[in-house]
């Protein structure tokens, strides 16, 4: 008899966003459509998501959505089925069923899908949290619909093992915001990282370039060399927004990797 699978963990395409290149790199020239990705993971103690992608009304009214200045920077491309809750349906997991929502930061294209998964607790960095607190949307690029009112939410500080298991860990990556976490998993052939925002490019871990703006450019540097020293133990890092890492991933129905 083969050996059960403890955890499965699945990539689901949660649409894409088109904006200039400096949007990304400071100093960048052109464009770049990249990939919204949330991440699925079932686990035998609880089903969670990692990011839960864009606002629905970028369909039909991105100013009021994100906000005039974003909405002049940024285009996106996704349909209805592209929503969260659609996307866990096409691999037979009811959106209700969720017991955890991870956001790596609370961006618009990091948190707005949080609202169609509603018995989930959130978990989210405290220092994330009082940023946006004393922030406020739309500045910085958070998202009016965050998650706060209402929900069940769990502050962390630090590191955090979501199961108790050492399986799914989150890890502190501020600087890109001052909150920014990214999630590490325990994987056969080892661990596989998903790094948010902290790198929007695999690229980022190597050459450390990043946008003319973020919360702190030091401590987002200081983070990227700690992924980057993971990456030269052996760890896989998945950035946040690579075309050609997002190309080459296993998709649904597939998970993309498993423990």
């Amino acid at each position: 008899m083969g050996k059960t699978k403890a955890m499965k963990v699945y990539a689901l395409s949660c649409g894409w966003l088109t904006a200039p290149m400096e949007a990304f790199v400071e100093g960048g020239t052109g464009t770049i459509k990249v990939p919204i990705v949330s991440y699925y993971i079932e686990h035998p103690r609880g089903r969670a998501v990692f990011d839960t992608g864009l606002p629905a009304g970028l369909r039909t009214d991105p100013d009021a959505a994100i906000g005039r200045t974003l909405a002049a920077i940024y285009t996106a491309d996704f349909t209805p089925d592209q929503d969260v809750d659609k996307q866990l349906a096409k691999i037979g997991v009811e959106a209700g069923s969720i017991d955890t929502v991870v956001n790596s930061h609370l961006h618009f294209d990091h948190c707005a899908g949080n609202r169609l998964l509603p018995n989930a607790r959130i978990v989210v960095q405290r220092r994330e949290v009082e940023q946006v607190q004393q922030d406020g949307p739309p500045k910085q690029g958070f998202y009016a619909g965050a998650m706060l009112d209402g929900r069940d939410v769990k502050q962390v500080d630090g590191e955090f093992d979501l199961f108790g298991d050492g399986t799914v860990v989150l890890l502190p990556t501020y600087g890109h915001t001052a909150g920014h976490q990214s999630l590490k998993l325990k994987c056969e052939g080892g661990d596989t990282v998903l790094a948010g925002d902290c790198c929007y490019f695999h690229r980022t871990l190597h050459d450390r370039r990043l946008p003319a703006f973020g919360h702190d450019r030091e401590e987002q540097l200081r983070s990227i060399d700690r992924l980057r020293g993971m990456e030269e133990r052996g760890a896989r890092i998945i950035a946040g927004h690579d075309p050609e890492q997002y190309a080459a991933m296993v998709k649904p129905p597939e998970p993309f990797v498993s423990a």
